[in-house]
This record gives C-alpha cells, sequence and structure tokens, in this order.
C-alpha cells in the first residue's frame, strides 16, 4: 500500500473503535467512522482534484472524538469553547502519529494539522473546502435529528443554521441548497440565509 492508503486504513481502524453507534438507512456504523467517510466524499464533491494533505485531514478531522467527551467539561459557553479546542488539538495528535507511521514528513503532517485546527479559514483555500464539507455532512446527516430536538424553538435552530452557513463559502450554499430537505427544514434555511444577508 502507499503512504495514503496506509494512512486511510489507520484512521479508519481508529475510528472503528468509537463505542457510539450511528444508524443510517437501516445500518449501525461506529459513529466517528462513518462521519470521517462523509466527510472525506464531501470533499471529493466539493473539490475533485483535493490534494493529499486536505483528504488526509478530512479522514482523520474529528477522529478520537468519543476519548474527550463534552460531559467531562462544565457547563457553559466557556467550557464549551475549551473543549473544542483540546477537541482540535486531539484529533492532530492522533493524525500527526499515525501519518508519521504510515511513512508522511513533518512538513505533511504539520500542513494537515492546519487544517484539522481550521487555521485561518476564509483565506486558506484547504481550510475553506473543509468549513464546507463539514457543514455539509451535518446538513445531510445530523440536521433533521437537530430540528425535531427545537421543534418548540425555531429560533434557536435558524441560530445554529447561522453559524453553520456563515462558516460556509458561496460555493458550500450552492450543495446545501441542493441537498434534499424536509420543507419545513428547507424553511428553516431559507430563513436562515435570508437573515445572514
Amino acid at each position: 500500500m502507499n503512504n495514503l492508503a496506509t494512512a486511510f486504513q489507520l484512521f479508519d481502524d481508529y475510528n472503528r473503535q468509537d463505542p457510539r453507534g450511528f444508524e443510517w438507512d437501516g445500518t449501525d456504523y461506529p459513529q466517528e467512522y462513518f462521519f470521517a467517510i462523509k466527510l472525506y466524499d464531501w470533499v471529493l464533491k466539493l473539490d475533485p482534484n483535493a490534494n493529499q494533505e486536505l483528504l488526509l485531514a478530512s479522514r482523520s478531522q474529528h477522529i478520537g472524538r468519543w476519548e474527550i467527551p463534552r460531559e467531562s467539561y462544565p457547563e457553559g459557553r466557556e467550557p464549551y469553547l475549551k473543549w473544542r479546542k483540546d477537541l482540535a488539538l486531539h484529533h492532530a495528535a492522533i493524525t500527526g502519529k499515525l501519518m508519521k507511521q504510515a511513512g508522511y514528513s513533518d512538513e505533511q503532517v504539520d500542513r494537515v494539522s492546519q487544517i484539522i485546527l481550521k487555521k485561518r479559514i476564509k483565506v486558506d483555500a484547504d481550510v475553506q473546502t473543509m468549513e464546507n464539507a463539514l457543514c455539509l455532512v451535518f446538513l445531510q446527516y445530523q440536521y433533521e435529528d437537530f430540528r425535531k430536538k427545537y421543534e418548540n424553538d425555531p429560533q434557536k435552530m435558524i441560530n445554529i443554521l447561522r453559524k453553520s452557513l456563515l462558516k460556509m463559502d458561496t460555493h458550500g450554499h450552492s450543495f446545501a441548497l441542493g441537498l434534499n430537505f424536509s420543507p419545513a427544514a428547507l424553511n428553516l434555511i431559507q430563513q436562515a440565509l435570508k437573515s445572514e444577508d
């Protein structure tokens, strides 16, 4: 196997250890493994010529996420932001270790780490593609469950959507609007987009 195939195998094996399950189309998957594959698929749809570092980052963006649960931090916005930052560093550290095992250089590890840590979003094209892909995975596979959770508070859902849509660019928005949403779900997205203007 070449370096890329070896790294993908290492990432996938790691993510298959996720004890949390995710059901899609009647099949159960280890949650992080499922989302890593879908994130990779979206990156390729958004950028068919994606470079190796972006592909590596897409397959490992949230690797080992279950190892630092949200519940291990106190409630509130500041602890939440700390959790998010610690998680990103955790993902980058695991990815770097597995990339070295697959034969990649320090320079390549550093570049993948920059993408995972989402440095220079809106400036770095690879980081922006990753952000678009992350938001599209959320919209395609998780949004409907969130919408039902906040059915009695549609404004909260609109605010969540607005934050996601703000991170995307027009290229990402065009893919988002092409997804198959229920009329109620599409209505909230249109409201979020309007409030973004």
